[in-house]
């Protein structure tokens, strides 16, 4: 197997910006900022050559793609279940206390309890239910036929939980390891099924 699925963050938004906990879909544009940040991930995402580009339906995940696209030479597939994790009644606030309990919830999550939400929102086994089918697709129809490289334009929390799920990584190292706008987290499929 040649072809790595590598897990990009979206560029800078406005929510970002205003530290908004933004999780509902179609969510935030990117800013100025965010703009030049997906431009430079297209650059540097070259000399990788992908054979994929993938997007949430986030508009901000969308836009991030549409300024790869150029870049790498393919057009954005749009696809469900690739979304945040979603803040139920957190969202579209941006005080600490609102911060401090996603932030509680999503260190639970890391350390196996995979069942807490905070409330109105996902937990874990949510997002794993609705993210993880649409990786282990990309991968049968993409990556085991060694294709190349499949990028997908997603979202920081999402990303942390399923790359540590599907990677076995230890649940502290993936909370304590911030994911920056267009930050990377690759996954290698090994055979048998699992990732590294």
């Amino acid at each position: 197997m040649s072809g790595k699925l590598i897990l990009a963050r979206h560029g800078q938004t406005v929510a970002n910006v205003a530290r908004r906990l933004d999780t509902k879909l179609p969510g935030a544009e990117l800013t100025e900022l965010g703009i030049e940040q997906a431009r430079s991930l297209g650059r540097n995402l070259v000399e990788r050559g992908p054979s994929l580009l993938v997007a949430s339906r986030a508009i901000r995940a969308r836009q991030t793609a549409e300024q790869v696209s150029p870049a790498v030479g393919l057009d954005t597939s749009v696809l469900d279940g690739l979304h945040e994790v979603q803040a139920g009644d957190l969202e579209d606030r941006s005080d600490e206390e609102s911060h401090t309990l996603f932030m509680k919830v999503y260190e639970e999550w890391h350390s196996g309890d995979l069942r807490t939400r905070v409330p109105g929102g996902e937990s874990a086994i949510d997002v794993l239910d609705r993210f993880v089918p649409v990786i282990d697709a990309l991968r049968a129809d993409h990556l085991d036929e060694g294709s190349g490289d499949v990028v997908v334009v997603s979202h920081g929390a999402a990303i942390r939980l399923v790359a540590a799920y599907l990677g076995k990584v230890p649940g502290g190292f993936a909370t304590s390891n911030h994911l920056a706008n267009t930050e990377t987290v690759e996954l290698v499929p090994v055979r048998g099924g699992g990732w590294e």
